[in-house]
């Protein structure tokens, strides 16, 4: 792998807090890594932590990017929308949406609790009792910004009458139409909407389910640090490494979507597009 995928900051030994930018480079020289040379490596003064830390250029064009080409592709592929609307309805029984709550963008930690207890405290209520369930908010960290998320509907209706699972190769839930949706990533084109609402952006990491951050975040170090950008439609993750349904994948994710995180860029953004086309036109990736 080269060498200029690893995130170097100038200053780092001058930076107090890099724990993110050893994690990162630790992802960078290990297993986990996939070959992204053509990824622009960025020189940074101190280690991203979130969205936060993008210059407020890089913000306002990865924005007007996302309302832009979401609301042109909305327009032009209405024809495509509509017929593969019609195809679900036809070859399944079910709601031609699949709605989902999926995890957002996270700017705040765990340890941002008992703050955020003490801020939506009343003034006579300051010393009233941690323990109880009704002031311990705790219980309520949801590890990022809850939405619902929208896809065409590609399995079975009672797809997951025995629990939430991930999907796996041949999986018998699919329909085959589905399956098709599947590889030329028909099924992603409601997301659309998810983008140019601000839920989701074209580029950055993927949205995962509550249920399975929770596992995830026991198993993965650091999972929930690559929730510092909004959740995108496509991302590094997603052209290098497909479809996540064993960790092994996972840890890869983790570490391409902080590589990301470090390297999010205009350029970068623009690269990762143009090879999710060619991913779509090659069908790669899909389960």
């Amino acid at each position: 792998m080269s060498t200029a995928l690893t995130p170097q900051p100038e200053q780092e030994t001058k930076h107090p807090k890099n724990d993110l930018s050893d994690l990162v480079k630790h992802y960078g020289v290990s297993q986990y890594m996939p070959p992204a040379d053509w990824v622009v490596a960025l020189k940074l003064t101190r280690p991203r932590m979130d969205v936060r830390c993008l210059d407020e250029r890089t913000r306002l064009i990865k924005r007007l990017m996302d309302i832009g080409i979401s609301a042109i592709m909305l327009v032009l592929l209405a024809p495509v929308f509509a017929v593969t609307a019609l195809l679900v309805r036809l070859s399944s029984p079910g709601p031609v949406i699949f709605k989902q709550e999926r995890v957002g963008l996270n700017l705040r930690g765990k340890r941002d609790d008992r703050r955020q207890q003490d801020t939506n405290s009343l003034p006579g209520e300051i010393n009233a009792d941690r323990r109880e369930p009704a002031n311990d908010r705790r219980g309520e960290f949801t590890y990022g910004k809850p939405f619902i998320l929208y896809k065409f509907r590609t399995m079975r209706n009672d797809a997951e009458k025995n629990g939430a699972q991930f999907a796996q190769e041949n999986d018998p839930r699919v329909t085959p139409l589905g399956r098709f949706m599947r590889k030329t990533r028909l099924d992603e084109l409601p997301q659309l909407w998810n983008v140019l609402k601000g839920e989701m952006s074209l580029v950055g990491p993927r949205p995962e389910r509550p249920v399975f951050i929770e596992k995830l975040s026991e198993e993965v170090p650091d999972y929930i640090e690559r929730l510092g950008l909004k959740p995108g439609l496509t991302g590094i993750a997603q052209v290098i490494n497909g479809y996540d349904n064993n960790i092994a994948s996972f840890r890869r994710k983790v570490a391409l979507d902080l590589l990301y995180l470090q390297n999010c860029c205009v350029l970068n953004d623009v690269k990762i597009l143009f090879r999710t086309i060619g991913v779509v036109l090659k069908g790669s990736g899909a389960l």
